[in-house]
């Protein structure tokens, strides 16, 4: 057996003795709040369990789908009707050729971390784990509950459109468990209006959730006030909106109302009425969160579905979307300073998924800290495709030039699976060994070392618990 101890655990990514004692000392014990996941509340209710290593490790993660494209590997053994063992086997073969992919050491984190395997998973090993683990699923403690109190978890906040029910979030609550999950305000299809037939369809079930008759652009953020009223009522914090390019073309009010009556009447927007009608409606939301006191996230930059062939064959979020190369700076400064401008702007978190926006974002939130909240606008953690240690660096490092790298709220797992928690023991590490290696070279004085610490325990766990107010 090859051993995978010596590279996910103990000093791992550690490179000296300050990023080891800050790691060891300060952040690997700490809980985990998990302010953006995409779990899934049913899951979580049914304390739902895994009846393979397959369905819980390969079902939905289009990560490793396209790891398993890119290797060579048939459609059939990835979303396809392959048996579970069959799929896991070509993962399998798979992961060698990940070397120096972020899946490599995320593979084996997860398989040391939940199932107490530290051989590396390869053709000849996979057989054999594949049993190991699911063996090991049958234990009690290996449901999605279980492996969530296993990592730590101590709040989680899930992806909720406004025309959920939240049953299964009630259903947590009453049940007693321990693990806070909350719901987030989700409302990308509410200002889908590029999409007329799918549109239309969702403005009918919105108003039916809503009870209100939506016949005009007031009616619409009447039913969504109803709805975030709601959400609130259950527990929400935060909300989360998802753009490809960021929308800013401010209009009047009865221009909102011209386009959103055109689209009604089954009409089609050009790209400027589109972009207009995108931003009324992002800005009236925004202005929601205010009110309510919510954390808004926006997470911008992707280019989605751009293989037609497989979306017409898959569909959305299996794999086929990526980095936009949009201009987003002038866009998101005038809808930034609108709402300051009102004085109705949320504590807010702006990710880009473009690594090349890191300066600009970073730079960007000192616009509109306002004094009220430590670190009240933010630079959200690497996300997707900057999920890893250089993306991750990379963030931290525009945010320290340009910020205030001590007020960061830290690392989430924007993850659908429940053994994607290793991502902030990745995280936490990385963050341990840039600081370290600041003090081993001098750059941060060792008499500073106290403050360090709580730095980094503020990172990995108080910020995020004090700003959402958890």
């Amino acid at each position: 057996m090859s051993s995978a101890e010596s590279f996910t655990g103990g000093d791992f990514l550690l490179e000296g003795p300050a990023a080891r004692e800050l790691y060891h000392n300060h952040a690997a014990s700490l809980p985990i709040i998990d302010y953006h996941c995409h779990l899934s509340p049913k899951m979580i209710d049914e304390d739902h369990r895994f009846a393979t290593i397959t369905e819980l490790w390969l079902g939905g993660d289009h990560y490793k789908w396209r790891a398993m494209r890119a290797n060579g590997v048939d459609e059939k053994y990835i979303t396809g009707d392959a048996s579970d063992k069959e799929k896991f086997l070509k993962w399998a073969a798979t992961v060698p050729y990940t070397l120096r992919n972020p899946l490599y050491h995320w593979t084996h984190l997860e398989l040391r971390t939940a199932f107490g395997i530290d051989e590396v998973l390869n053709e000849e090993s996979a057989e054999r784990i594949y049993d190991l683990c699911n063996e090991r699923l049958k234990d009690p403690d290996m449901s999605a509950r279980g492996l969530m109190r296993r990592y730590k978890v101590e709040v989680v906040c899930t992806t909720d459109d406004p025309v959920d029910s939240l049953e299964h979030h009630r259903n947590i609550r009453n049940s007693g468990f321990e693990i806070k999950v909350l719901p987030t305000w989700r409302p990308d299809k509410a200002m889908a209006v590029e999409c007329s037939e799918e549109y239309l369809k969702y403005i009918a079930r919105l108003g039916e959730v809503s009870g209100v008759e939506i016949n005009s652009y007031a009616t619409l953020i009447e039913a969504l006030r109803v709805r975030h009223d709601f959400f609130a009522e259950n527990g929400c914090r935060l909300a989360d909106h998802g753009v490809g390019k960021f929308p800013y073309i401010p209009c009047s009010p009865d221009e909102a109302d011209g386009l959103f009556r055109r689209v009604l009447e089954g009409g089609k927007l050009d790209a400027a009425g589109v972009e207009k009608l995108k931003t009324a409606i992002l800005l009236d939301l925004a202005r929601m969160n205010h009110a309510r006191g919510w954390a808004q996230q926006f997470h911008f930059g992707p280019l989605r579905n751009v293989n037609p062939r497989m979306f017409r064959t898959l569909g959305p979020d299996t794999g086929f979307d990526t980095i936009g190369d949009y201009s987003g700076a002038e866009a998101i400064a005038g809808f930034l300073g609108t709402l300051s401008d009102e004085d109705r702007l949320a504590k807010t978190i702006l990710y880009n998924l473009n690594p090349a926006d890191n300066t600009w974002v970073a730079a960007m939130i000192a616009n509109f800290q306002d004094g009220s909240v430590p670190g009240k606008i933010q630079m959200g953690s690497g996300w997707w495709f900057n999920d890893q240690i250089d993306g991750m660096e990379q963030q931290m490092n525009a945010l320290s030039l340009q910020g205030l790298l001590s007020r960061f709220v830290g690392m989430l797992t924007d993850s659908r699976s429940f053994v994607s928690y290793p991502r902030h023991e990745y995280f936490r590490r990385v963050l341990c060994n840039l600081l370290g290696s600041d003090i081993d070279r001098g750059l941060i004085p060792r008499a500073e070392l106290p403050r360090v610490r709580r730095m980094v325990e503020d990172i990995c766990y108080n910020n995020a618990k004090e700003y959402f107010n958890f």
